[in-house]
C-alpha cells in the first residue's frame, strides 16, 4: 500500500475505493492533504496528527485504486481532552456527540462519492452518541459544503467568528443507534 500524496485522477477517472483505519504509515499522505488545503482548514504537523488522532473515535484514510490515499477524516468523542475551539463550544452545549474535526478530499477525487463515504462510516459510529457535529466556512463562503451538509440532514445550531475574520457554521445532525 502506497502512503504517499495522492495522484491527480482526470476526470471521468473511475475511483475503486478502500475505507480503512488511518494508521501511523498514513501520516505523511495525511499531512499532505492537509496541506493542500490549509487555506480552509487549521495546520497539521506530524506531533499534532498524532495528538489527535490518539483522541478519535473515527480516524479513517481512502485509498483509490492504486493504493494512493485520496481522502482522511478524524473524528473525536464527547469527553476527550481535545483543546479544539469548536470541540470546546460543541461539549458546552451536548452531553454526547462525535464531532468531525476534519475532513480533507484531494481536489482529483472530489464530487465521486469519497466524503459520502466518510460520512457515512462517521455517521454510523455517531449513532451512539446520538449526533454528529461539524462546522462548515460561511465567512470566506462554502456553499458547496453547505449544501452537501444540508441534504444528509445538518441544521445550523450557532455560528463562530474566530481573531482572522473567518466565520463558521456550526451543524449538528441527529441520529439514532441502530
Amino acid at each position: 500500500m502506497s502512503t504517499g500524496p495522492a495522484v491527480p485522477l482526470e476526470p471521468g477517472d473511475e475511483l475503486d475505493l478502500l475505507l480503512r483505519p488511518l494508521t501511523a504509515a498514513d501520516h505523511p499522505a495525511v499531512l499532505a492533504l492537509n496541506a493542500a488545503s490549509v487555506a480552509v482548514l487549521s495546520p497539521l504537523d506530524e506531533a499534532r496528527l498524532t495528538e489527535i488522532a490518539a483522541r478519535c473515535t473515527a480516524a479513517f484514510v481512502v485509498e483509490d485504486a492504486a493504493g494512493a490515499v485520496v481522502a482522511f477524516c478524524l473524528a473525536l468523542p464527547e469527553g476527550t481532552d481535545y483543546d479544539g475551539d469548536h470541540h470546546r463550544w460543541f461539549a458546552e452545549r451536548y452531553d454526547r456527540f462525535l464531532y468531525l474535526d476534519r475532513i480533507v478530499v484531494a481536489a482529483g477525487a472530489r464530487r465521486r462519492g469519497v466524503g459520502s463515504l466518510l460520512y457515512d462510516a462517521c455517521e454510523a459510529i455517531a449513532a451512539a452518541h446520538g449526533r454528529m457535529l461539524c462546522e462548515v466556512d460561511v465567512e470566506p463562503p462554502n456553499p458547496t459544503s453547505l449544501a452537501f451538509h444540508a441534504a444528509r440532514g445538518y441544521v445550523e445550531v450557532g455560528r463562530r467568528t474566530g481573531p482572522t475574520g473567518k466565520a463558521v457554521a456550526l451543524l449538528a445532525k441527529e441520529l439514532q443507534d441502530g
